[in-house]
């Protein structure tokens, strides 16, 4: 059978289960780096986050400075977003997820998703409390129309994280790389 489909054009991987033609990352015919690297963008792709907008913050910078206060963070210091709705696909989300941020109107940065608790306020009504790495991670700055509470970001429509630049680079203000990604640039 593997030498009839490899005569025929299909790749027939170690494990003798056919693979799609000219697919060498699916039957692992790639070199190992290459491979590493595939499966880590397969994993990213596969990934379910949140986009939640950042209401009255005026840059990633100040994002950072409200966490850092003891009103966003929980008991064990770390930052959180409490929210009335409890995420039905909470697994997906604790599998790798992340929460994008939307800083007027431009998705400027994302906190991995590290737990979700519940939280029973004063009131007595019990809510979600989402609890985030401390570290922001900046991303490609993307347009983002306004709505209310959060949505589910597939991983394929995340914006890719920005390299590492250089210590003492300042970032674009909010409203300059809103426009630079509305003609293009990103």
């Amino acid at each position: 059978m593997q030498a009839l489909q490899a005569s025929q054009g299909a790749q027939v991987s170690q494990a003798g289960t056919t693979c799609r033609r000219n697919s060498p990352r699916a039957c692992g015919r790639i070199g190992s780096e290459d491979l590493d690297y595939h499966i880590l963008g397969e994993q990213l792709k596969n990934r379910l986050h949140l986009v939640k907008l950042s209401v009255g913050t005026e840059s990633v910078e100040s994002l950072d400075a409200w966490q850092k206060s003891p009103r966003a963070r929980g008991p064990d210091g770390l930052p959180r977003h409490v929210t009335r709705m409890w995420p039905r696909r909470a697994d997906e989300l604790l599998d790798g997820g992340s929460i994008y941020w939307v800083i007027k109107g431009v998705v400027l940065c994302r906190q991995r998703i590290l737990r979700l608790d519940e939280v029973t306020r004063a009131d007595g009504i019990r809510r979600c409390a989402i609890v985030l790495d401390p570290d922001l991670t900046r991303v490609t700055a993307t347009p983002k129309r306004p709505f209310q509470g959060w949505r589910y970001l597939p991983g394929a429509e995340a914006p890719p994280d920005l390299r590492a630049g250089r210590p003492h680079e300042d970032t674009l203000p909010p409203e300059l790389s809103l426009a630079l990604a509305d003609i293009g640039v990103r």
